[in-house]
């Protein structure tokens, strides 16, 4: 198939063309096995949107920047308790940054450094060339938060930021031909035996081993239970089919089946055990078209702050900016050290009295990433090789990105009322000690249990006036998502009151609703639909009307479009207001006595560093209205 998608104001988006192979052979029983068959699917892609737009994507993506404030600001030298600065001398030589040469003199806010002509000190590693806001492709550029500025060609053609240790470091092949240049071989995208093995008393052991997709839940878009294979989130974030985008693994899937007992009318239990090594989900990389959430670009720019130092806006102060060295802030490290163990966990699923149910349980390593404070880094108020220089600071934005060990339970429910001809489904999931950010801790995270439900139903209802013949699928549901432990505070580590809430980044409550409308005309050849989803925190609305043509039983034709209706960002906590270097980090005014010490953030909003996830899939894709066509023919 291929699938081309058209952005405004941006311009080609994905022109992929896709082969995909499917095959399967059933062998004729033998031995202790009454089944036995082989089943693979292979798929190889290429997006041309690397080359045909190549200036918003590509090798050519990008350019300089330029922050409307001036650079290292002379008053962080007249801080309360701060040592006096020698006049004409940063307190560190080695910042690196993208901000125009500023003027020199008295009243501009800017620190010479000696022997520099026009100001500020450039790093040959860190050039003002190939660069965007990080923020600025989601929200548009806004005065007032945090800016940082991340690199966004592929990483053959500009290495910054793409030091993670094989994470958000493709190059410009592996972007264009995913599974054909993938280390993980995800080109062979299935391959699995299957086979069965009944006994006398009429129950039943099967079998599937190899790579593969296992399917817990019954639910689209957001998912509660169907955690077991990670999701590949930058083919088009939530809006492909989870069977396009799950991300298949070697399993070792065992199911054995009573069949009807005197209780049930269906029994079976479960286990998995994932001898393939864990990944995480795809959320794609800085500069590509789809990075959900933007979380891409900001890892990209905090990686590249930390091997090279960069210029961060509006910082410590609206129309300020100062360069920072490089290990100072940014993230340091992906550490999947700890990624020894397997995965696995046991379903029991059957049908009572006509309601399907399940039981679940799952040992896995989180498929998110979570930012980790309380690194060693660098303090660039001093200068650079001062004594116990690096160390540990509270409150630093200086991070390891981990995936911490979680385990989920969970249940599910579906059944029929033929009262009112409608299906129900219902999931409920607990996963303990998952991670999220947290302004209000020295290490920058904290651990919450979360609970979450969805509630759906589906009903076929007759529209006469629009189809006489056929009914039109009505489906809905409902998403809860809850932070068992959750905290916020008006009042900072020292007690001094803040401007707004501190602690954590994400909301303690939050709900996401889903409608599908779609019918069938032309003896089901022709399908049209409507997609619509909103995020109640975020207050952002998708709306996804579409057309599905099948001229023959070998062509389909999908015609899309995409809107998104909200505010955009969401401000939080930006820790800007934080002291992790104190006296010299200390906001100005407050009392002496209180610069000497470290303390979390005053409660100054933005959306950088982490209030960008408040905004949910939805909202930081606000800017993202496309449309979309696909054409696939089907041998």
């Amino acid at each position: 198939d291929t699938v081309n998608h058209y952005r405004d104001d941006v311009g080609l988006t994905k022109s992929r063309f896709t082969g995909q192979l499917e095959f399967s052979k059933a062998f004729e029983s033998r031995g202790i096995f009454s089944e036995f068959s082989f089943n693979s699917t292979l798929r190889a892609s290429y997006d041309a949107v690397y080359d045909w737009n190549d200036d918003e994507f590509g090798n050519e993506a990008g350019g300089p920047l330029t922050f409307a404030a001036p650079g290292n600001p002379a008053f962080l030298g007249s801080l309360p308790g701060a040592p006096p600065f020698a006049p004409g001398i940063s307190t560190n030589p080695e910042y690196a940054g993208i901000l125009p040469p500023p003027p020199i003199g008295p009243g501009t806010g800017a620190v010479p450094l000696p022997g520099v002509p026009g100001g500020t000190l450039f790093s040959p590693n860190n050039p003002n060339d190939g660069l965007r806001y990080a923020a600025g492709d989601i929200y548009g550029y806004k005065d007032g938060g945090v800016i940082l500025a991340t690199p966004v060609r592929p990483c053959d053609e500009d290495k910054r930021g793409c030091g993670l240790d094989d994470y958000m470091d493709k190059d410009e092949d592996e972007l264009k031909s995913k599974e054909i240049f993938s280390d993980d071989w995800d080109w062979l995208r299935e391959f699995y035996v299957n086979a069965a093995i009944p006994f006398a008393n009429g129950d039943e052991l099967a079998i599937s081993l190899g790579r593969q997709q296992v399917v817990w839940g019954r639910t689209d878009l957001f998912r509660v239970l169907d955690v077991v294979n990670p999701m590949d989130f930058s083919r088009h974030k939530i809006f492909d089919e989870f069977e396009d985008i799950r991300i298949p693994q070697g399993i070792l899937n065992t199911e054995y089946r009573f069949g009807a007992t005197e209780t049930f009318e269906d029994i079976n239990l479960q286990f998995l055990w994932k001898w393939e090594k864990p990944r995480p989900h795809d959320l794609g990389q800085g500069g590509e078209p789809y990075a959900i959430l933007g979380a891409g670009n900001f890892f990209r720019a905090m990686n590249n702050c930390w091997e090279n130092g960069c210029t961060v806006g509006n910082f410590p102060a609206t129309g300020l900016a100062v360069d920072f060295p490089e290990q100072a802030i940014g993230i340091r490290d992906v550490d999947t050290k700890d990624w020894g163990d397997y995965e696995y966990g046991a379903r029991l699923e059957g049908v009572y009295k006509g309601v399907g149910f399940s039981f679940n349980v799952l040992s896995y390593y989180s498929q998110f990433p979570s930012l980790r404070g309380g690194i060693q880094s660098i303090n660039p108020f001093i200068p650079a090789g001062a004594p116990n220089d690096p160390a540990v600071y509270d409150y630093a934005l200086a991070f390891d990105i981990k995936f911490p060990r979680l385990l989920m339970y969970g249940g599910s429910a579906d059944w029929y009322m033929d009262s009112i001809k409608t299906a129900f489904r219902v999931e409920v999931s607990l996963t303990e000690d998952e991670e999220f950010a947290d302004t209000s801790v020295p290490e920058l995270y904290s651990e919450s249990d979360v609970f979450r439900w969805v509630l759906g139903f589906d009903r076929p209802t007759f529209i006469p006036f629009l189809n006489k013949r056929r009914a039109f699928l009505i489906s809905a549901q409902v998403f809860g998502e809850h932070l068992l432990d959750h905290e916020t505070s008006r009042v900072n580590s020292i007690g001094i009151p803040t401007l707004d809430d501190i602690g954590f980044q994400n909301w303690d409550d939050n709900y996401f609703f889903t409608l599908l409308f779609q019918g069938n005309y032309m003896s089901d050849r022709l399908t049209p639909q409507i997609l619509a989803a909103y995020d109640v925190e975020a207050d952002a609305l998708v709306i996804a009307p579409g057309i599905d043509w099948k001229p023959s039983n070998n062509w389909r034709v999908i015609f899309n479009y995409n809107v998104k209706v909200g505010d955009g960002a969401i401000e939080a906590d930006d820790n800007r207001g934080a002291n992790p270097y104190p006296p010299f980090s200390c906001a100005p005014g407050l009392p002496a006595e209180a610069c000497f010490q470290s303390f979390s953030s005053l409660g100054v909003t933005g959306f950088e560093p982490l209030g960008r996830f408040r905004s949910g899939p939805i909202g930081t894709a606000i800017r993202e209205d496309e449309l979309q066509l696909t054409v696939r023919y089907q041998f």
